[in-house]
Parts: structure tokens; C-alpha cells; sequence
């Protein structure tokens, strides 16, 4: 129940802003607006209040905004077939007022990314102290791409697939997006060493990592994970780890963020390991034996000691021009993202099957719910981002096509006849139909008992 009502709730919220953009800026230019529904039809609730009628609809998937004379056949003709539209009526206002209507749908998704990310940076955070920093390796994984392709400590990381990286945070997002690709393949590293740049190239492998393994190429900071917490009489407490000792390595692996250590610890349940710690400026090495299961806040099916783990943060509190500066540019980021891995579909660099639908778009809206309204307008915060600029592509039948119709109408001086207007806009629905299925497909085989059913998978 609460993923389909957070499911309802998130999508309600970005369709009506959407619309609602429409809808203000069709009545501040003077547009006869018909209809405002949120959800598809059949419509289960109406009211009306002048020319509008508002209504609710079953399917809570979209929603629309119909104006008066909004497509050639709603408009009139006189003895000679032309066009005998209103003043009011879509059509019949000029270029630049339609613009204004069909660009602040988008617009609206856009600032509301904004201000709820803003909202959620002024609660505040902890954030690792490497995070915003320059990406200065601090030590190579063994047996890693990175180690591969010779790339040390001391190195510094500033582009990835030609993507430029100024911190750690950028840096881990751009890995993310090249590591999407479902098989074997090249990742260029441009690294600055001894004021010289050069470029390593990185053969990743085709095996996704696990949910507690570390989704990268083998490059760290210089940082280790601490003990925070030893819970009395379990596997740490009884092998004589204690709280603040700093986690150096387990069976001679460096650890350096709290992913690995979960890693390292799972993997070898009821079987000894040896964790080097750092206490009070000494190095020790204490052997503990993982338990099987009954750990607090461990899955039954994982090894674990009995502790909780820390990393080096820092507070992040902006005031409200901070959040909304930093907020705007962390969109910025993240729609170049979009762009980035809009190209790398059609270049087919980024796999489909990083699309998500309805249905994962629900499990996520739930997910998030249950951990807190933070998590939740985080969620909402970047589907907005999306919608707004996913509509601004210029696919026919998206707000973007129908701007992008007009400008070469604009270029060519004159209107395109409406069977030239039909094939764009039948081109960019089966282009948006093909793009559903996609989507559709990827959500399916999100759920276990479906993927199964399908083995050419």
C-alpha cells in the first residue's frame, strides 16, 4: 500500500506542475483552455468554473491540458476551407505565444527539481570529507583495471571517456555511467602526473558487481573506514576490536571505504580473517572469525562481526541561497547526465536497460517513502529533472517536437501542410511507443518470477 499511494503521490505531483505550466501560461496569453485532468480518462471526478472543466481521471500515468483550436480539425472553415479559428484559440496565436505555452510545461519540472533539491540540502548533511575534492588517487586496487593500465598513487584523475571530472563525486558518477554497459570494454582514463597528462585505457570486465561490492575500477582515495560501534559479546568484541580503531586492510586487501569492508567481512562467513586496525597511531593485526548470520542489521545469509562502520565526514548546512545556488548546480550536473546518456543510447554506448518505467518508478517511490521524506523529494527531485528534459527533446508529440515543428516553420516562412504535420507527429509517437516497450520490458524482468520466465534473457 504505501508504494502504490507513494507511486500516486510522487507522479500526481510532477504531472500537475507540469500541466499546470500549460495551463497558466495558455490563460496569461489569452487561450480558452477546455479541459485540466490529472490522470488519463475515464474521468471519475469533474468540476467546472467557467470555460474549464477540471477533472480527475482513473489512470494516474499523465494528465493533459485541451485548449480551444489546439489542432486544425477543432478549428472552423469558411465556404473556401480556410481556417475561421477565435482569437482565444490555440492556432491562432502567433509563434512566440505558443512557444510560451508549450515550453512551461517543462519549465515547471524544472524548477521544481530545483526548489526540492534545495529543500533537501538546507536539512543538511554528512558527507565524506574526500567527496567534493580534487580526484587524487590514494591507492590502486590489486588485480584491478586500474592496476592494469599502470595507473598509481599519486596520480590525479581529471576526465573519464572524455568527460571532464573535478571531484570525487563527479568522478564516481562518470565511472557509473561507462560501467553500464553489459559487456567487456574500453574506459579512457586521462590522468595529470608529474604536470604531464596522459591517458590510460581500462578493460572492465562483463560481471556486474554485487550489490556490496564496489562499483568501480580499482581507483581510491586515501582514506580507511573506522570501527564506530562493537557490539558486546559477538565476533569483534570477543577478538578484541574496539570502537575508533581505523581499518587498514582484511586478509592483506586494503580497505578503503565502508563497501569494501561489508564486502570482505560477507565473503568468508565462519571462516578466520585477519583485520589490520590502526589504534592510537600502533598497527596491530587481530584475528576474527565472521558469524553466520544473527547480526543486527545483516541479512541471515551474510557473514558478520558484530560492528558498526564509520567513514571521515564533514557537515554540509547551507543557509537558503546556498541550497538554492548549489541546488541549480547539482541540476546542471545531473541534466548534462541526461543529455550524456541520451546520446549514449543512441550511440549505443549506454545500454536500454538502464531505462526505468512505472514500475520501477513505483518500487523506488516506496523505497524511498519508507526511509523518510528526504529520500522521497530527493526521488522526486531528479524525476522532475527528467521530465522536464526529456520533454524538451525534439521528438514529435513531446512538448520539444511540437517547439521543434514550429522553428523549421519558422525558418522555412510558412506553415507545413497538416499531412506533413500527421507523419512527423505518427513518426514520434511509434518512436515513443518503441521507447515504452523498452521501458516496459526492463521493468518486467526488474521482477524475479517474470525474468525467469524469459531465458532468452
Amino acid at each position: 500500500m504505501v508504494t502504490i499511494l507513494s507511486f500516486i503521490f510522487v507522479l500526481g505531483v510532477l504531472v500537475f506542475v507540469h500541466e499546470l505550466g500549460h495551463f497558466m501560461a495558455a490563460k496569461r496569453v489569452g487561450i480558452r483552455v477546455l479541459k485540466f485532468q490529472l490522470g488519463f480518462n475515464p474521468t471519475i471526478v469533474s468540476f467546472r468554473r467557467g470555460d474549464t472543466e477540471y477533472g480527475v481521471g482513473a489512470l494516474p500515468l499523465g494528465g493533459y491540458v485541451k485548449m480551444a483550436g489546439d489542432t486544425p480539425e477543432d478549428r472552423g472553415t469558411d465556404a473556401e476551407g480556410a481556417p475561421t479559428g477565435k482569437p482565444d484559440e490555440f492556432l491562432s496565436k502567433t509563434k512566440w505565444e505558443r512557444f510560451q505555452v508549450l515550453i512551461m510545461g517543462p519549465a515547471m519540472n524544472l524548477i521544481l527539481a530545483v526548489l526540492l533539491l534545495a529543500l533537501v540540502l538546507y536539512q543538511g548533511e554528512e558527507i565524506p570529507v574526500f567527496q567534493n575534492e580534487p580526484v587524487l588517487v590514494g591507492a590502486i586496487v590489486s588485480g584491478s583495471p586500474a592496476a592494469a593500465a599502470d595507473i598509481r598513487p599519486g596520480d590525479r584523475v581529471v576526465a573519464v571517456q572524455a568527460h571532464a571530472v573535478s571531484t570525487w563525486e563527479s568522478y564516481w558518477t562518470q565511472v557509473l555511467f561507462a560501467l553500464s554497459s553489459e559487456s567487456s570494454r574500453d574506459i579512457a582514463i586521462k590522468i595529470l602526473r608529474n604536470d604531464g597528462e596522459t591517458t590510460r585505457t581500462l578493460t572492465t570486465p562483463s560481471k556486474k558487481p554485487s550489490a556490496l561490492e564496489l562499483p568501480d575500477i580499482g581507483i581510491l582515495p586515501d582514506i580507511h573506514p573506522f570501527i564506530s560501534r562493537v557490539n558486546p559479546n559477538e565476533p569483534a568484541d570477543k577478538a578484541g576490536l574496539k570502537a575508533d580503531d581505523v581499518i587498514l586492510t582484511v586478509d592483506g586487501e586494503r580497505i578503503t571505504l565502508r563497501q569494501q569492508l561489508m564486502a570482505a567481512i560477507s565473503a568468508k562467513p565462519e571462516v578466520p580473517i585477519t583485520i589490520k586496525v590502526q589504534r592510537g597511531g600502533v598497527e596491530q593485526s587481530i584475528a576474527v572469525v565472521p558469524a553466520q548470520g544473527g547480526c543486527t542489521g545483516v541479512a541471515a545469509n551474510v557473514g558478520c562481526i558484530g560492528i558498526a562502520i564509520g567513514e571521515r565526514t564533514k557537515t554540509f548546512k547551507p543557509d537558503v541561497v546556498e541550497a538554492l545556488t548549489t541546488s541549480v548546480q547539482k541540476n546542471v550536473e545531473y541534466g548534462k547526465l541526461i543529455f550524456q546518456t541520451v546520446w549514449g543510447l543512441i550511440t549505443r554506448e549506454t545500454s536500454p536497460k538502464q531505462l526505468m518505467g512505472p514500475v520501477a518508478i513505483a518500487q523506488m517511490s516506496g523505497e524511498s517513502a519508507r526511509l523518510g521524506w528526504i529520500y522521497l523529494f530527493s526521488l522526486m527531485a531528479s524525476l522532475s529533472l527528467n521530465l522536464g528534459i526529456l520533454n524538451l527533446l525534439p521528438i514529435p508529440v513531446l512538448d520539444g517536437g511540437h517547439i521543434f515543428i514550429m522553428a523549421l516553420e519558422g525558418v522555412a516562412r510558412r506553415d507545413f501542410s497538416l499531412k506533413v504535420k500527421e507523419k512527423m507527429l505518427l513518426a514520434g509517437f511509434v518512436a515513443l511507443m518503441m521507447l515504452m516497450a523498452a521501458v516496459i520490458y526492463n521493468d518486467l524482468t526488474r521482477i524475479s518470477w517474470i525474468e525467469k520466465l524469459m531465458p532468452w534473457r
